[in-house]
């Protein structure tokens, strides 16, 4: 797997592209302008945000995350600029309500 090219990151903190399958994560910082902070604000992913990992493609593919009951394929791209802190396994997720696309 190959790391995100993100520069002087904390060792506390991993991106969202990492993070495994059913666990969740709290959104700590965007390391992104102001277009991909307006990109996941229409996605509904803000700092502060819980997000559940539920798939993640093979090959660098998109990573499934739900946000607020909804899921959302995040290029892996976009995921790794999302800097996240862990929290724990989730053991059922919510059926797939709206599966959005996107970069």
């Amino acid at each position: 797997m190959m790391p995100c090219p993100i520069g002087g990151s904390s060792l506390s903190m991993m991106t969202l592209d990492t993070v495994g399958i059913k666990r969740q994560a709290r959104v700590i910082m965007i390391d992104g302008g102001q277009k991909v902070r307006s990109y996941l604000n229409t996605l509904g992913i803000h700092i502060g945000d819980w997000l559940t990992v539920v798939q993640r493609a093979p090959f660098r593919g998109p990573v499934l995350v739900e946000v607020h009951g909804t899921r959302v394929a995040l290029g892996r791209g976009v995921a790794c600029k999302i800097q996240v802190d862990m929290d724990g396994v989730v053991e059922h997720l919510s059926s797939p309500t709206e599966a959005v696309e996107a970069g």
